[in-house]
């Protein structure tokens, strides 16, 4: 599979992904060695090259150690992340979340089943094979109140603002459990969100209010999301979100006009998608400064 991408660890540490092509060319040269162990998707573990059919070239010996690994470097643990979203399986998932939100019961079992699905598909620098090991009953209430608040501001006006204020809490809590439930090679990450929770109300109200100034709302949404990231603890990186107001801004003013026209919403929707991810990377913590 040309399009796969390779880990390999040196040194005690994890290096990649990095592209086949790419991988290919370390073998060749002697960065990558029959001793190397390596790992991609679909292995169950880490191997060595030698011991992988067809990776490593016939009669191939281990030549002289080399002097270093590509990403070996005092900022190897940094990296930019990225999402690999097959079209049509993540419209349908897209779709069974609404579904199960809108009759509000489901809601707990396809919300979990869209986390478990999609965690995977997210390539974290260092962190190979990511799961979610979320169970449907760790917060199934949560869920079910979410999808009720999307109703309350329909049941009467005066009603809008509470339902608006639950929401954000609600969201809060949704944040804090699925970060907790990421997990690496089956082990969790010990990830934790510690943003107050009337600092993610604040930001959400905040939002809806700059939505009058028609363009403004789009620097607070980017605010929002490094003020997330920064509230991330529970690794020695630090995942930073590097997209400015004005590429937010004119990403989401293509998404929604490609919505209007009903027929791209697939491909407009996986694209935003994928870009919203491209922006966020990791880096060594205190090795990087944001306003």
């Amino acid at each position: 599979m040309p399009d796969r991408s390779w880990y390999c660890a040196y040194q005690g540490q994890q290096h990649g992904p990095f592209p086949d092509a790419q991988f290919r060319e370390f073998i060749a040269s002697g960065k990558v060695r029959a001793d190397t162990l390596v790992w991609t998707d679909g292995m169950g573990s880490w191997q060595r090259a030698g011991e992988i059919p067809g990776l490593m070239p016939p009669g191939a010996r281990p030549p002289a150690v080399p002097s270093g690994m590509p990403g070996a470097t005092g900022n190897s643990g940094g990296g930019v992340l990225s999402i690999d979203l097959p079209l049509w399986p993540f419209l349908g998932r897209c779709v069974l979340l609404a579904i199960g939100s809108l009759l509000v019961i489901p809601a707990p079992w396809t919300a979990t089943s869209y986390y478990q699905w999609i965690t995977p598909r997210v390539h974290v620098p260092g962190r190979p094979n990511l799961g979610f090991e979320g169970k449907v009953g760790d917060i199934w209430w949560v869920f079910i109140l979410l999808a009720l608040t999307g109703y309350v501001g329909r049941i009467h006006g005066s009603l809008q603002l509470i339902g608006f204020v639950g929401q954000a809490w609600l969201g809060w809590m949704l944040l804090r459990w699925v970060l907790s439930r990421i997990s690496s090679n089956g082990q969790l990450l010990g990830l934790e969100f510690n943003g107050s929770v009337w600092g993610f109300i604040g930001y959400q109200l905040l939002t809806a209010v700059s939505i009058i100034t028609v363009v403004g709302w789009a620097w607070v949404a980017t605010s929002w999301m490094r003020w997330i990231c920064r509230n991330i603890a529970g690794s020695q990186r630090e995942l930073t979100f590097e997209a400015s107001g004005l590429e937010m801004l004119w990403r989401t003013l293509v998404t929604v006009v490609g919505c209007i026209f009903l027929i791209p919403i697939p491909w407009v929707i996986r694209w935003y998608s994928e870009w919203v991810v491209s922006q966020l990377v990791l880096v060594e913590r205190g090795n990087y400064a944001n306003a």
